[in-house]
């Protein structure tokens, strides 16, 4: 505080001279009445007045004022100073000086003129001391300065009160400190405040690499400068001030010593300001709301006045609030956040009661005491907290080593100076420590543990020299902590005299020895610990040894496993396990309350007496709610209190298993706002890594005796396992951010499991660190991480990590890095320098980054000359630093020596064209460089090629060159392109942007035949002007290499000057082409063009679209074109081209024999393209689309086109035709007779329109086919002669008009004959449907009759169907009303045919199943019925059946409907058979039921015969797999007892138990005429075959027996083995028997000498049955079917047995052989047995290893079986022998039907022989070629149109491309009864696919196409089958 001064006659002028200026200033700002009063003092107050209404003259009198009473005498001078004093607001130091010289007078008088009482107040005081305005004003003392005094004494007094506070705290703190506290000599870091940004918790993506954008600093904010603390606080009057610090950085001792230095009138903060010092932790316990007066009497100071003064403070404080300074110690231990509060326009009240946290706010956002100058400290990562609020932030820096020496030098004294210096050195040398010592709070922890370390060691009598095992020293740097961490313990951040004195006391004896405290040499090996963990358990244990009772404790624990200083560790922590274990309570109970302050009732007495003893807890005083001060303790720091947490996790059953695995986790050094709030530093789990160590564990045993745990051993292994375990998952993830990864690092390091290492690196092929500080520490436990690696390596990016150059030193221990970036600004030449001295230890370093830095040339230099002696180095990126051009020249310099380099990266440099010109000449000294690529300064690369090209010139690629958005004049063009002409051979050279003149140009074409360019040049955004175009023409002539010229000079602005790739060819081959598009040419600029092309007559394209040519220049064009002989395609489109031009091209296209296509849209305006022939005779095509067209104009078009003598193509598509235009094209077709083809797709929209073109079925003889649709293609087609059949589509039109449907049948009565109809999709409906079907008897159709999608109805429905019998050559009718909606009728031309109707999906009622019923009566052809899925009832279908009668003919009759099956498929087959007795066969097959009746012939004949009753006609009944069970069958009983004929009987797949069998027995009996009977079942058990033998041992009319699926006991086998002599057919497939039982079967074959068909797929045959049935075939020479798939297990001798053993079977028929693996011995034996089977029809061998050549062999046998109708030869090894040989062999076998060799070895060339087979197949019907091996199948495809039956076609799994789906398409219209074609996991895209679309359009056969697994993306196969719903991309 300033002295006061006595108010003498001297001091009172002086006074007023020194404060003049300051006075000027806010006399300058009253109001003019306060001036006129001092004016009235001297008597200015009328001459002036006048004169003081502008600002000037107010100045001037303010300064004569002034000036007059600074010669005053000493009582006018006083008395004025008092006026002013009175009616100004002055700042509170002006205020206390005017008043320091004045006195007193004045405020007594105005305080006694306030409370007359007060007599004391004024007595002694007479006229001569008040003030001159109580002596000269006449006025009242206002109220402003009746209170100002007392305010000022109150005031002041509390000041005074204040001081001694502070001072007293300061005393108290101080006691016993090491080392002096100066503010001079505490270094900060300034920050900028960041305000209002969150940061994100993520790791920034490799996309934002490279940045120019300057990155934040890796903690907060930028750093700016490093000064003084002291000069940090100059100037923060009136501002909100940021401190930030570690954990022990001393901040708390800071600020009280600012309080101190303000105390004794010295720092930064003026002694006049009251200095309020709060701390957080006090504030975290205030819950109630309190006033702002509150919160400074209650728990700052209470004043010693009443309530009074506590108001007049506050009073002052409110009118004057810059006059506090708010210090606000340690936010990072207050419990809650604080608001941000938006400014407003009124202040918080300062009385009304608020919570901490808004008062706290409220003085920080100005909305209490607005202007006070506030400073708060905190810890790092919750300075975000403070955004928006602070207006400068500092960031106090640790010590350095220089600090850290003198404070150990301080800590040991004088004394003990070379135990000291042993210290230092120590302290120095272990990574650990000296970071830790780096804060002064652990600097003193770190001394402690040191001075008993070195005196444990002393005492013990070794004489060895200090050291750390297997650590180094380090460099004697400066060390800047940057770790983001929490604060310490706020009672004593910096270490104090009186701890350390007190150690040295206790000590003393043990360090003298008689040498006047010198301590003696000592040489004793200190083991310091090697981890942060294992320090922290040393620093414990030496703060117990300052325990004065630690000499009486003698118990060591047993070890003799550990060094001496481990040893004595444990014998400490031993010794104080129930402590220690009270202690680490303590501190996991302060933990999980975020509590580090705690009362004596929170510790027991004698725990608490050792910790205070020995410094583990620190004393502070603890202000209560109540305002009571009481004692309380806090560990010595944080870390501390968490290490022993960990201590007690590790130790104890506090914390579960379960508990740790949830509460295990990393940290993030991120922070966002939205983090909790935590005063800890989330070292815990950092410690419990280090604790789960084994070197840990005898420790943890011993503290965990003290908790009572059983089986302490066992268990504190198991809590360290878990740990391990709980590392392991976050090892693996491959999600981490860096600052988890980091931290992961260092948990890692601790734990010492070098598995755990490997794990990290294993996922993470880099390692990415972004935005936050790194300290050696953090590159230490990265080298631990990464050494794990090996030599496969690993990445390291660090992003924006603030680091000092020490950090790379120990960035040197990480040897297997072959990837490293760095990426800040904060990276310069020094960094560069000290890096590349560490580069060569990197021995597999292949990329390195050092980008978006600050990096220099000389910088630069020598990062790459360190780069030398890296051998693998391929890739550097040094862009976004300050090269400038002699920092690119210097590098270009290395490129030779760095022989395996492949890229350099040298972007953003500052740099010129000087640089790209330097890199351009390097090109022709340093042959490896493969690109050099630059856009602007922006990018700028140099790749190289590899070493295998450098060795080989000529397999080296040729070199490019980008050197993109350069401005170049033509000066420096000149030196460019000297500098290209010497360059080696370019394949690209790319000089895109730069705006160029014609001149700068002119320049590079005059080069452009000097270069050594393969493929392009590039100029893009470089030609502007038809004048420079002519320039770049110019090159197609000029320069015979160049092969393309494309220009545009319309935005984008491109040009491209193409070579022919550096191959040369013949001159016949040689072709160029120009485009000029979008370059605003006009007719007379063609000239120019003509000009510049001179004689390039090898031109071929000529692009000339998008100018401005028109109807002129179009003539010029094709009068030109004659000039070009190789011109192929001229493209004049966008050029305003009129219909006259369009008619111009109509004629040329006639006159000129050259010109084959023409192509224009909308009349000309749009697209105009001519195409050219090589003079070969081909096609032409006049194409007009998108065009309106008059009457005139399409008569002009044609007419000039009649001209033409070539075929020609017409076409009109999405035109629109005006009136009477189609009738004028209708008359002028017959006079074009080389028109082949009529194109009007999307032309044709009405009906009306359609029918004109018809008509032309009538006109024109040469018409074949007749396409019309609104909504797709519609054309007609021409032939050269007469037609002699059309085909005619007519769809989605509207014939709502009977006159539009009359008129269509009269023009398709007169036409000639159809081949077929297509009238679908024409909303028909039935009315006009009925008209169509009278009227079809007189229409001429071939094939079939279309009317899918017509509206119809059921009635619809019958009309269709009557056709059967009204027209003669209808054969078959299918209708369906489902989604499909399918209505076809299909034609045969010959007479007496048989016909089918098939009705599915179309919700038939009883009525319309009586037309069916009177339809299938009256039509005799009738054969075949089948009704699917129409939602039929029972007693419809009964009905139905009932009305059915015989024909002669025969018919058979199918329902299908979901409900048939079980118990209602065997009431319905009984109701039938009761209601039909003409039911001649009758069968129930999975829902379908099936029927047939008697012929009318056989009918009568039994009748007369017999005299059979009616019910008795039935031959066959059968229920097959229909979910029929036993029992259900009983009710068959008495109906199939009437069907005495009945001679076959099926019950086969279905359930038959015990009483099915035992039914089925009791039947057997009644039926005399059984011949055959079948039961193979799905399930059975060995009775059913013993009661079914049984029975059948009586019936001897059974011939045919079917038992597949049977358990056949050995009993059953016996008497099967009596009746199977007498069989004809047998099948016994799929049974299971016995060894024995089974060969008693087989041996019963040999005697079947009538057998005919045999069956035993899938039986189970040992050696001997296979042999016994081997001589069985021998015997049977009657068999005509057999069956034996699957009954060979494996390659055995058995196979050549059995096929000997079939030699006399010669009138076979059918054979199967499936899976007997009889491979080319085999096939040889069968090939000998083949020619005996003259009666051939199927031979199935699939799974037999068939080679290529044996396959060659087998089709040669097959030549003698003509009569084979099918061929399955599938997953066999079959080839292109094999396919060759079919093209010979199956052209013979003229009667195959299917033909089946999927999954095999057939190439590219066995797919063209497969091709020419097929083609002879005229009866082939089904074809699988599934896998066949070749995806080349389209031959094979288009060879199927040559097989008209055929319907099933399987082409999957070969990978076939769209032109076996073209190919297909092309076949459909030929195979009238395809039904099913498998595409399925083939490469067909959308292509091929809407080409099959196109042809299922005339297609109505194909059911499904199988598309699953193709090249086409879902959303397009959703549109593709909503078009066609024929088509299945779906799986099943």
């Amino acid at each position: 505080m300033d002295e006061e001064v006595d108010p003498d006659d001297g001091n009172v002028n002086n006074v007023l001279a020194q404060e003049s200026l300051e006075l000027s200033h806010i006399l300058r700002s009253q109001s003019p009445s306060v001036r006129m009063n001092l004016y009235r003092e001297i008597g200015w107050h009328n001459q002036q007045a006048s004169s003081s209404s502008t600002a000037a003259s107010g100045t001037d009198h303010i300064e004569a004022m002034l000036e007059y009473y600074k010669n005053a005498n000493a009582t006018d001078c006083r008395n004025f100073l008092q006026t002013v004093w009175a009616l100004c607001d002055l700042p509170m130091r002006l205020e206390l000086r005017l008043l320091s010289v004045t006195g007193y007078a004045g405020i007594d008088a105005a305080r006694a003129v306030q409370n007359p009482s007060s007599e004391s107040l004024t007595e002694g005081c007479d006229d001569t001391t008040r003030p001159a305005m109580d002596l000269k004003s006449s006025t009242p003392p206002s109220d402003e300065q009746l209170i100002k005094r007392p305010r000022i004494d109150h005031w002041e007094q509390y000041i005074t009160e204040v001081v001694s506070l502070l001072l007293r705290r300061w005393r108290r703190l101080t006691e016993r400190l090491v080392k002096e506290v100066q503010l001079e000599k505490v270094w900060v870091n300034i920050r900028s405040a960041s305000r209002g940004r969150d940061r994100p918790d993520q790791t920034p993506s490799s996309a934002d690499r490279g940045s120019r954008t300057p990155e934040p600093d890796g903690d907060y904010g930028y750093l700016e400068s490093r000064l003084t603390l002291e000069t940090f606080l100059q100037g923060c009057a009136g501002k909100v001030t940021v401190l930030v610090g570690e954990a022990g950085s001393g901040k708390t001792l800071l600020m009280s010593c600012l309080g101190q230095q303000w105390a004794n009138g010295l720092g930064p903060i003026p002694s006049s300001y009251l200095f309020v010092l709060l701390e957080f932790r006090q504030l975290s316990l205030l819950s109630c709301p309190l006033s702002l007066s509150e919160l400074m009497f209650q728990h700052y100071l209470p004043p010693n006045g009443d309530e009074y003064a506590k108001e007049g403070i506050m009073d002052y404080l409110l009118s004057n609030p810059e006059q506090s300074c708010w210090v606000l110690d340690g936010y990072d231990e207050f419990h809650r956040k604080l608001n941000r509060r938006e400014v407003q326009s009124e202040p918080l009240d300062f009385e009304k009661p608020l919570p901490v946290a808004d008062l706290i706010s409220g003085l920080l956002s100005r909305q209490l005491l607005p202007g006070s100058t506030i400073l708060v400290t905190c810890r790092v990562r919750d300075v975000i907290d403070l955004d928006g609020f602070s207006d400068k932030v500092g960031n106090l820096l640790g010590w350095d080593h220089h600090e850290i020496k003198e404070y150990v030098g301080n800590f040991f004294g004088e004394n003990d100076g070379r135990l000291g210096a042993q210290a230092a050195d120590l302290l120095l040398s272990n990574r650990y420590l000296l970071a830790m010592s780096s804060l002064p709070a652990l600097c003193n922890i770190c001394c402690i543990c040191l001075e008993n370390l070195l005196l444990e060691c002393r005492n013990e009598g070794h004489t060895q020299m200090l050291e750390e095992t297997g650590s180094k020293p380090m460099k004697n740097t400066p060390e800047k902590n940057e770790e983001r961490g929490g604060d310490g313990s706020r009672g004593e951040s910096h270490p104090r005299k009186g701890e350390q004195s007190r150690d040295a006391e206790g000590s003393r004896d043990i360090r003298s020895d008689g040498t006047n405290g010198r301590a003696k040499s000592s040489s004793t090996s200190v083991q310091v610990p090697t981890t942060l963990t294992q320090v922290y358990l040393a620093v414990v244990a030496a703060f117990l040894r300052r325990y004065p009772e630690q000499e009486r404790r003698n118990d060591r624990p047993k070890t003799t496993a550990f060094p001496q200083s481990t040893v004595g560790a444990l014998t400490t922590l031993s010794q104080h396990r129930s402590e220690l274990c009270e202690l680490s309570r303590l501190a996991w109970g302060g933990l999980e309350e975020n509590k580090i302050l705690f009362v004596e009732e929170d510790i027991p007495k004698h725990v608490l007496k050792l910790s205070i003893q020995t410094g583990i807890l620190s004393q502070a005083e603890l202000r209560r709610h109540d305002g009571v001060l009481v004692d309380a303790f806090c560990f010595i720091h944080l870390t501390v209190q968490e290490f022993l947490a960990a201590l007690r996790i590790m130790t104890s059953n506090d914390v579960s298993d379960a508990q740790l695995k949830k509460r295990f986790s990393l940290k993030t050094r991120w922070t966002t706002k939205s983090d909790q709030k935590t005063v800890f530093t989330d070292s815990l789990y950092l410690y419990v890594c280090g604790l789960a160590s084994p070197l840990c564990t005898q420790a943890l045993v011993e503290i965990a005796r003290a908790s009572g745990l059983k089986g302490v051993q066992s268990w504190v292994q198991k809590r360290q396992a878990l740990v391990l375990k709980l590392l392991k998952p976050l090892c693996q993830s491959n999600t981490l951010t860096g600052p988890k990864i980091l931290q992961l690092c260092h948990y890692v390091q601790e734990s010492q499991d070098q598995q755990l290492a490997k794990q990290v690196v294993s996922v993470r092929p880099t390692l990415e660190l972004r935005n936050f500080g790194l300290s050696p520490n953090d590159i230490d436990a990265l080298a631990f991480v990464i050494n794990s690696v090996g030599d496969n390596g690993i990445g390291l990016d660090f992003g924006a990590c603030s680091m000092e150059l020490e950090c790379l030193d120990v960035l040197s221990r990480c040897q297997y890095i072959h990837y490293l970036s760095f990426r800040s600004r904060k990276y310069g030449d020094k960094f560069a320098e000290k890096l590349s001295s560490i580069l060569p230890e990197f021995k597999i370093l292949k990329k390195l980054e050092f980008c978006g830095a600050s990096l220099t040339a000389s910088g630069a230099v020598s990062l790459v000359s360190g780069l030398q002696n890296s051998p693998h180095i391929t890739e550097i990126n040094l862009s976004d630093n300050n090269l400038q051009d002699e920092g690119i020249m210097h590098i270009a310099e290395f490129f030779p020596k760095l022989q395996s380099l492949a890229s350099v990266t040298l972007g953003r440099n500052n740099t010129s064209l000087r640089a790209l010109d330097c890199l351009v000449k390097k090109m022709s000294s340093c042959f490896h460089i493969q690109h050099v690529h630059a856009d602007g300064m922006k990018e700028m690369t140099v790749t190289f090629s590899q070493k295998s090209d450098i060795k080989s010139l000529k397999t080296k690629q040729a070199s490019t060159i980008s050197l993109l958005n350069q401005k170049w004049s033509k000066s420096e063009m000149k030196n460019l392109v000297k500098s290209l002409a010497n360059c080696p051979a370019l394949s690209v050279l790319d000089l895109s942007g730069g705006q160029w003149h014609e001149e700068t140009l002119r320049v590079l074409t005059q080069f452009v035949p000097k270069f050594s360019i393969t493929e392009k040049i590039i100029l893009n955004d470089s030609c502007s002007s038809v004048d420079c175009l002519v320039v770049l023409t110019a090159l197609l002539s000029d320069c015979p290499s160049v092969m393309e010229l494309l220009v545009r000079l319309q935005k984008p602005l491109q040009v491209s000057i193409v070579f022919p790739g550096g191959t040369e060819k013949p001159a016949s081959e040689i072709s160029k082409k120009l485009c000029l598009s979008c370059c605003n040419l006009l007719p007379a600029d063609l000239e120019k063009v003509w000009r510049s092309l001179g004689t390039s007559s090898d031109l071929t394209v000529l692009d000339l679209s998008f100018n401005h040519l028109g109807d002129k220049g179009l003539k010029k064009l094709l009068d030109v074109m004659t000039c070009f002989s190789k011109i192929q395609e001229i493209n004049s489109s966008n050029n305003n081209i009129s219909m006259e031009g369009v008619f111009m091209l109509a004629g040329a296209l006639c006159s000129h024999t050259s010109l084959t296509q023409i192509h224009i849209s909308n009349g000309g305006k749009d697209q105009v393209i001519l195409h050219k022939s090589d003079g070969k005779e081909q096609m032409k095509m006049f194409r007009m689309q998108n065009s309106s067209l008059l009457p005139s104009d399409i008569t002009t078009v044609c007419r000039r086109l009649v001209q033409c003598r070539s075929h020609l193509e017409l076409e009109f598509s999405h035109c629109s035709f005006a009136d009477r235009a189609i009738e004028n094209l209708l008359k002028v077709l017959p006079k074009m007779s080389s028109l082949q083809r009529l194109n009007v797709s999307n032309s044709i929209t009405s009906t009306s329109d359609a029918l004109i073109l018809i008509s032309c079925l009538i006109d024109n003889q040469r018409v074949t086919s007749v396409e019309l649709s609104p909504q797709s293609e519609s054309f007609i087609s021409f032939n050269g002669v007469t037609a002699q059949q059309v085909s005619c589509r007519l769809t989605h039109f509207c014939f709502q008009n009977f006159a539009l449907m009359k008129r269509l049948l009269d023009i398709l009565q007169q036409g000639q004959q159809l081949s077929y109809l297509d009238l679908s999709d024409n909303q028909l409906e039935d009315e006009r449907v009925k008209v169509l079907v009278d009227f079809l008897p007189r229409l001429k159709i071939s094939t079939y009759l279309n009317l899918s999608n017509n509206r119809l109805t059921q009635q619809g429905i019958l009309d269709v169907a009557s056709t059967l019998y009204t027209c003669t050559n209808v054969s078959d009718v299918e209708v369906s009303l489902g989604e499909n909606k399918k209505c076809l009728i299909w034609f045969r031309q010959s007479g007496d045919c048989e016909k089918s109707l098939s009705v599915r999906e179309s919700n038939l009622k009883p009525d319309h199943l009586v037309r069916l019923a009177e339809l299938v009566s009256s039509c005799p052809s009738l054969t075949k019925l089948q009704l699917k899925n129409n939602l039929l009832q029972s007693e419809w279908i009964e009905d139905f059946v009932k009305e059915l009668k015989s024909s002669q003919r025969g018919y058979t009759v199918s329902v299908e409907e979901c409900w048939i099956s079980a118990e209602e498929a065997v009431r319905l087959l009984c109701r039938c058979l009761e209601l039909n007795s003409n039911i001649q066969t009758i069968r129930v097959h999975h829902g379908i039921l099936h029927l047939s009746l008697v012929k009318t012939t056989e009918l009568t004949s039994r009748s007369v015969v017999s005299a059979l009753p009616p019910q008795s006609m039935a031959t066959n009944i059968g229920l097959v797999d229909c979910a029929v069970v036993g029992y259900q069958l009983v009710s068959m009983g008495s109906i199939i007892q009437k069907c005495p004929l009945l001679a076959k009987l099926e019950f086969s797949h279905n359930r038959l138990d015990m009483e099915g069998a035992e039914f089925l027995c009791s039947l057997l009996p009644s039926l005399p005429n059984l011949t055959s009977l079948r039961v193979g079942i799905k399930e059975s058990t060995v009775s059913v075959a013993e009661e079914i033998s049984q029975t059948l041992l009586q019936s001897a009319s059974i011939q045919c027996l079917n038992l597949s699926g049977h358990v056949i006991s050995d009993t059953a086998a016996q008497s099967m083995s009596t009746f199977l002599p007498r069989l004809r057919s047998l099948n016994l497939s799929h049974c299971v028997w016995s060894e024995a039982g089974g060969l008693q079967l087989i041996a019963a074959l040999s005697r079947c000498v009538s057998l005919e068909d045999l069956c035993l797929d899938s039986v189970q045959l040992n050696e001997k049955s296979q042999m016994c049935l081997a001589q069985a075939l021998r015997n049977i020479t009657s068999v005509r079917s057999l069956k034996l798939n699957e009954i060979v297990k494996a390659e055995a001798d058995c196979v050549l047995d059995l096929l000997a053993g079939m030699e006399a079977i010669t009138q076979t028929q059918e054979l199967e052989l499936g899976c007997w693996r009889m491979a080319d011995k085999g096939i040889e034996q069968l090939t000998r047995v083949l020619p005996i089977w003259k009666e051939l029809r199927k031979i199935s061998l699939p799974k037999n290893l068939i080679s290529d050549q044996s396959g060659e062999k087998l089709l040669d046998a097959l030549r003698s079986c003509r009569h084979l109708q099918e061929l399955h030869l599938s997953s066999n090894s079959l080839g292109d022998l094999t396919a060759a040989r079919m093209a010979l062999v199956l052209p013979s076998l003229t009667h195959l039907t299917v033909l089946d060799i999927s999954e095999n070895r057939i190439g590219n060339e066995g797919s063209v022989s497969l091709s020419k087979a097929v083609m002879s197949l005229k009866n082939l019907s089904r074809i699988n070629l599934t896998s066949v091996g070749t995806s080349e199948l389209s031959a094979v495809a288009a060879s199927l149109a040559h097989c008209p039956l055929l319907r099933d076609v399987g082409l999957g799994w070969n990978n076939c491309g769209d032109d076996v789906a073209l190919e297909l398409a092309g076949v459909l219209p030929f195979c009238h009864k395809m039904t099913r074609i498998d595409l399925e996991s083939n490469s067909v895209s959308v292509i091929g696919v809407e080409a099959l679309v196109r042809a299922l359009r005339s297609c109505p056969a194909p059911e499904v196409i199988r598309l699953w697994r193709n090249k086409v993306s879902v959303s397009e196969a959703q549109k593709l089958s909503q078009k066609e719903k024929r088509l299945n991309f779906s799986s099943t």
